[in-house]
């Protein structure tokens, strides 16, 4: 994953024209510095997502059937247990009667056979199979009086009627989706979907402001509730969600603009002040560098040129590639290393003679 994001922008940095001739070996190699960050320093992630409930959910009858009323039309609220749709009873209540009559003839079946087997009269296998009757005939009862119960569709929570899918009159089968529910149970979220670069600096908890362009001028803050745990198979992006405040009454769909403001990834970032990043010490704090420094890769691997204190001589450096945020490359094994070649990379070796250039 990483090698395909990174060896072209290797390619583009190593082969690119330089701004004078080769230097020899005893002149020094004028270079450009840049200053080495903490991830959390490197600015927003912003992205763009829908607005909906954290909870959203198809409802459907358990069986098929005729629809007979649905009461609700989409935007509709609804309260918890309010009744959403119905089907036509006719045949369910039939199927019911009969489970009923079925049930009582089999226990009065169970209880002659009982009295005969105290008298003698009837075998234990008798007793045995009547018994066995009268308890499938109240499963069958107990199985149409479900039958019955979800022949109505009532609202799960507090909620809105997110889509209206199926009419009066319709033929449906047995899950058939009639309608969508968006329930106010936990809340609304923006989900929007991170390249993996971004998603592996996005914690839950990072607050995050969001505008929608259908709301001018309108702020609204929320956090980061919830980071996938892999890639959509089809767009190669990780889902996050934001849970929203103050957005009710806000309609399902709405197009945002989030501005995540991460914590940092990686661990040891925690007192990392603005450029300064001696003494952010720690296994996976990630750092951001200018593209350009990169001289060369080779799959999760890459290479930085730093100088040492004097400003005179030049040190390579192993580092570790993570992901890219813009035009800077974010990777591990820089802790306190405060500078890194910028420009004039491409000509160093390690302890080659150096001049720093405004």
């Amino acid at each position: 994953m990483t090698s395909r994001i990174f060896l072209p922008l290797i390619f583009t940095v190593a082969c690119g024209s330089p701004e004078s001739s080769t230097p020899t070996p005893d002149r020094a190699v004028p270079v450009q510095v840049a200053p080495v960050v903490a991830a959390s320093q490197a600015g927003a992630i912003s992205v763009s997502g829908v607005l909906g409930a954290k909870d959203e959910i198809t409802l459907s009858f358990k069986i098929g059937g005729i629809v007979a009323r649905v009461m609700v039309d989409d935007g509709a609220t609804a309260r918890r247990g309010q009744v959403l749709a119905t089907l036509d009873q006719r045949e369910i209540d039939a199927l019911l009667s009969k489970a009923t009559a079925g049930a009582e003839k089999a226990r009065r079946d169970a209880q002659r056979v009982e009295r005969l087997y105290r008298d003698s009269v009837a075998t234990i296998a008798q007793l045995q199979d009547a018994q066995t009757a009268r308890d499938a005939a109240e499963a069958d009862l107990r199985a149409a009086r479900v039958n019955k119960e979800y022949a109505t569709i009532v609202a799960p929570n507090d909620g809105v009627v997110l889509m209206r899918i199926a009419s009066a009159g319709q033929m449906v089968g047995a899950g058939t989706p009639v309608i969508q529910f968006g329930s106010k149970g936990r809340g609304m979220v923006l989900r929007a979907g991170l390249p993996d670069r971004d998603a592996v600096r996005v914690r839950v908890g990072d607050a995050a402001t969001v505008t929608f362009e259908a709301l001018p001028g309108k702020t609204f803050n929320g956090r980061v509730s919830q980071v996938g745990a892999a890639a959509d198979p089809r767009t190669g992006l990780i889902t996050i969600e934001i849970a929203m405040r103050d957005v009710a009454g806000l309609p399902s769909g709405l197009v945002g603009r989030a501005a995540i403001k991460t914590k940092g990834t990686g661990t040891g970032t925690v007192g990392c002040k603005g450029t300064d990043t001696v003494g952010c010490k720690g296994v996976g704090v990630i750092y951001s560098v200018p593209a350009e420094a990169l001289v060369e890769g080779n799959g999760e691997r890459g290479t930085v040129f730093t100088v040492d204190s004097a400003g005179t001589r030049a040190r390579r450096l192993a580092v570790q590639l993570v992901g890219l945020d813009r035009d800077r490359v974010l990777v591990r094994g820089l802790d306190g290393v405060t500078r890194v070649v910028r420009s004039g990379a491409a000509w160093l070796s390690d302890s080659a003679r150096v001049e720093i250039k405004p």
